[in-house]
């Protein structure tokens, strides 16, 4: 039996070991086609991994040609606005959605829910309208705006509201609290590992998204690193070791972040399924 499980146990871990092998190869092949030439880089030569000498043209041609620190300016500051307006927006709908009882509840909880469901390309036309109509075309504001509000980061506060005992607001009704200092002093603060989930997840799509920088933010003064990494490709043919490069250097930032919150990011997964 001991042995059948100690078989089971190295089985897994070859498995685990093999997967995240896998994971990593596309980064890996990215680092190396950074420091290759164009013409080691389109090789069909399966053999050709390692570049045949360690250049840095790359990085420094990117470097010249993109502002890397208007980007990263850019970048961040529309993450940090769409996590702050996700976080607050969600933690409040999650706990009314989770915790409270009114009329018509269920149904806003559909609502959500067929959102969830939806493309979110299907909201881009709208939304344009919606930005183009105030003004705020490439402006900061733009890029944060289809952030205000989330779904997703609804859900998974509702569930991780739902997984506190009904003891927590009966005790703080009890000592006199109402529902705004019940949320704010005893609920809210005990689901601190989903908010930061929630953020990291946002942190992540806002990272990643490319569409609507594309469409709301076109100028090269106001758009984050995925629509730069966008336009650095050409329509017939492109420079793929400065593209790897750029987009080595536009991974630095979300790898930061996951390195600092990744033990916070897995408690937020981990205690936020609860009860649907």
């Amino acid at each position: 039996m001991e042995r059948k499980k100690t078989t089971g146990t190295v089985v897994i871990h070859i498995v685990l070991i093999l997967g995240a092998i896998i994971m990593l190869v596309p980064f890996l092949w990215m680092i190396l086609t950074s420091f290759k030439t164009v013409s080691e880089a389109t090789q069909v030569d399966p053999f050709m991994i390692f570049p045949s000498k360690w250049r840095t043209d790359a990085f420094t041609s990117v470097v010249s040609k993109m502002q890397f620190i208007r980007l990263y300016l850019n970048t961040l500051l529309m993450i940090l606005g769409r996590v702050v307006c996700a976080v607050l927006t969600a933690t409040m709908a999650g706990y009314a959605l989770g915790r409270l009882n009114f009329r018509g509840k269920n149904l806003c909880f559909s609502l959500v829910l067929f959102q969830m469901m939806v493309p979110a390309q299907i909201f881009i036309i709208p939304q344009y309208l919606m930005v183009s109509k105030m003004g705020m075309l490439n402006t900061t504001f733009a890029l944060i705006f289809p952030g205000i509000v989330t779904a997703f980061g609804t859900f998974l506060l509702r569930q991780s509201f739902m997984s506190l005992p009904k003891d927590l607001e009966e005790a703080a009704r009890l000592d006199g609290c109402n529902i705004g200092q019940t949320f704010l002093y005893i609920m809210a603060p005990l689901t601190r590992s989903g908010m930061v989930a929630l953020g990291i997840f946002t942190a992540l799509f806002a990272f990643k998204d490319l569409m609507w920088p594309l469409v709301s933010n076109p100028e090269q003064s106001s758009m984050p690193l995925s629509s730069a990494l966008a336009k650095l490709q050409g329509q017939f043919s492109a420079n793929y070791p400065e593209l790897m490069a750029a987009s080595l250097l536009a991974c630095i930032p979300m790898i930061i972040i996951y390195i600092i919150f990744q033990k916070q990011f897995i408690e937020g997964i981990a205690t936020s399924g609860g009860k649907l």
